[in-house]
């Protein structure tokens, strides 16, 4: 997979998980669950932005997102959980955007034998605290009776 290739699709998906988080903590009313999503999303902003040095420069755009397939439909089902106000579905959806974004990072860079060392560490970093931040939503779903 081409370096320039690989970095896009993480970009695009960082915006995805900014987007999608920024929305449900626009229509949460819950705080513990508006300040996650915010963390999030301000999370995913970073992300997006330390990899765009290894882009091709202005693309993918800033507001870039995937608008199609799986991710999509996750944000949806966050927002009509958000919307009923169930809170295990708005993190079942959460873990499960968090998977998804998992597994973007995993097919990178398990298929980007030519990824500069400098950009692998990025991404193992980035990994980790994705990771972090899928176990802390499970963590809060399973405390749910």
């Amino acid at each position: 997979m081409e370096t320039k290739t690989s970095v896009n699709s993480l970009i695009i998906i960082n915006n995805d998980r900014f987007e999608g988080y920024k929305k449900a903590a626009e229509e949460t009313t819950d705080a513990d669950l508006k300040a996650l999503f915010n963390r999030f999303s301000e999370q995913s902003k970073g992300w997006a932005e330390s990899l765009r040095v290894f882009a091709d420069k202005d693309e993918p755009g800033h507001d870039e997102t995937t608008l199609s397939g799986k991710v999509y439909r996750v944000w949806m089902d966050i927002k009509s959980a958000v919307t009923a106000k169930d809170r295990k579905a708005i993190l079942s959806s959460c873990e499960y955007g968090e998977d998804v974004a998992k597994k973007t990072y995993d097919e990178v860079m398990e298929h980007s034998d030519s990824l500069p060392a400098e950009i692998m560490d990025i991404l193992r970093k980035q990994r980790s605290e994705l990771q972090q931040a899928h176990d802390e939503v499970k963590a809060m779903r399973d405390s749910i009776k």
